[in-house]
């Protein structure tokens, strides 16, 4: 949870470099707090017939869409990339497939560019789950 928080609290920052746990840890987060909201729109009988979600999840997605793509782009820094290589995705299946290989890599080591390797660093955010 940390880690989502973390993310939060850096909502439009695309500068710098974020490690993969951080990355991932905020997708999980941000995937469970989508479908309570889905739920909850689905339990009160907000749903929209075409999608199938509601104003609470739409609230909710529009509010996470800043830190999501600021935390992908840190991401892509952290492995080397530039954050424009986001735009990949606009390939039909294979740029989605290649950006989420990107996810999956390691850290490249040492600094680069974008600022120290988080792993590096021994801040307490870093520390958790050690």
């Amino acid at each position: 949870m940390k880690w989502y928080k973390k993310v939060l609290s850096q909502y439009a920052d695309f500068k710098g470099r974020a490690r993969r746990k951080e990355f991932w840890m905020f997708v999980l987060f941000n995937f469970i707090f989508a479908c309570i909201a889905a739920v909850i729109d689905n339990i009160l009988g907000l749903t929209y017939s075409e999608t199938g979600t509601g104003p609470i999840y739409g609230i909710y997605a529009l509010a996470v869409l800043i830190p999501g793509l600021a935390v992908s782009v840190r991401r892509l820094h952290d492995i080397g990339k530039s954050g424009w290589w986001l735009l990949i995705t606009l390939i039909p299946i294979i740029g989605g497939i290649w950006l989420f290989i990107l996810y999956l890599k390691d850290s490249e080591a040492g600094s680069n560019k974008w600022g120290p390797n988080p792993k590096e660093s021994r801040d307490s955010i870093n520390d958790i789950g050690v």
